[in-house]
């Protein structure tokens, strides 16, 4: 457990990387779920736990993000979220009971649904922690609206505020998440899904720390409610969400985050990210630390575009995704991959050098015989 004294050492350290006078950024379940999406980038992990404004820094950058939800979502997705809260809950706590169980079925109207209304973010975590409580002590079905969560992360509390919470008779608590995004015929896009339940895992994990605390500690489910609109209509629709996966990716990504004094450790005397300073230093600040670009970093990071810049410039296989990437072995640049391909380089030993062989040759056989079938002469060119 790092001492108090070094807690203070790496918060100092981590305001000189901001910058002076500079507030940090709060992580909020967003940041820590696409850290949790990508756990060997050392350049968001440094970034976050600073607090830097990625997206002030991207755009000090030349890069701007347009990350982010449109206001036009935005506004779908309060609507959809209203009707689904509408009349204490009913609806909700119906689907609630029917793809999680806890207990009889609930009774339209005698739900609990207590005021958690307090001063700051501190306040409302601790009233939050006493409406759950009470709500154990009472039994019945409770529903906690936007409840706020207190997670440690290296040391410091993120707050944290996920749609909504259920207490059921059975004393367990459930998270529910509430997307905008349509459930058709039961199933929703894997993509938002993924990034549901890992925003998911990041409460759950929030909500354990908060039963940690209780004697004897109540029952955090690990499937969360996901609500979403059914088919095309504005109906809401739910299903239970296995998160144990995404919850043994976040408590490791955090526990990375204790490194972030040694990310910092490594750079130059002086670095840091100050959007006050000059475009060059500043970039200069950036590419100091590692980053692992893919694709999937466009719709979670606000530095996502300069990344993706600079693994284009620098011939990275990383910009062509994971999965390419994992398939390629050894091989970290494209120019490597022609290489290893036309049999310039690479040791024929490795499967992907061979793969990439065999498929030139493949290639060379086609193009050859849609040569042969077209008739063309010793001019034509594929």
């Amino acid at each position: 457990m790092p001492r108090q004294s070094d807690r203070t050492g790496l918060r100092r350290r981590l305001a000189e990387l901001r910058g002076p006078e500079v507030p940090a950024r709060p992580l909020d379940a967003r940041a820590l779920a696409a850290l949790a999406a990508n756990p060997g980038c050392d350049r968001r992990a440094l970034l976050d736990g600073a607090g830097v404004d990625k997206a002030e820094l991207a755009r000090a950058l030349g890069a701007p993000s347009d990350a982010g939800q449109s206001q036009f979502a935005f506004m779908r997705g309060n609507a959809f979220e209203a009707r689904v809260k509408a009349d204490g809950g009913a609806e909700l706590l119906r689907l609630t009971h029917e793809r999680l169980g806890g207990g009889p079925e609930p009774v339209p109207g005698l739900a609990r649904v207590p005021d958690l209304s307090a001063a700051g973010p501190q306040g409302r975590a601790a009233r939050t922690a006493l409406a759950l409580r009470e709500a154990v002590a009472e039994g019945g079905w409770t529903l906690l609206d936007h409840p706020m969560l207190a997670l440690d992360v290296a040391g410091s509390p993120a707050f944290l505020e996920p749609d909504a919470v259920v207490v059921a008779p059975d004393g367990s608590w459930a998270v529910v998440e509430i997307k905008s995004f349509p459930m058709i015929d039961g199933a929703a896009d894997p993509t938002k899904v993924g990034a549901a339940a890992r925003q998911s895992a990041v409460y759950v994990l929030a909500l354990q720390e908060v039963a940690a605390r209780l004697d004897p500690a109540p029952r955090v489910r690990e499937r969360v409610l996901l609500v979403c609109p059914k088919d095309f209509s504005n109906l809401p629709a739910g299903a239970a969400v296995d998160v144990r996966k995404q919850l043994a990716v976040t408590r490791r990504q955090l526990s990375r985050l204790t490194r972030v004094e040694d990310i910092a450790g490594a750079l130059p005397e002086g670095t840091a990210f100050d959007t006050e300073l000059p475009a060059d230093e500043l970039t200069a600040a950036v590419e100091a630390v590692p980053a692992v670009y893919a694709p999937e970093c466009l719709s979670a990071c606000e530095l996502a575009f300069h990344c993706r810049s600079r693994a284009r410039g620098a011939g990275a296989v990383t910009a062509l995704g994971r999965t390419v990437r994992g398939e390629l072995g050894g091989l970290t640049t494209v120019a490597d991959v022609l290489a290893a391909a036309h049999g310039e380089a690479g040791d024929p030993a490795d499967p992907a050098v061979a793969a990439l062989r065999r498929a030139q040759e493949l290639r060379e056989e086609a193009l050859a015989g849609a040569v042969a079938a077209s008739g063309a002469g010793p001019g034509w060119e594929v």
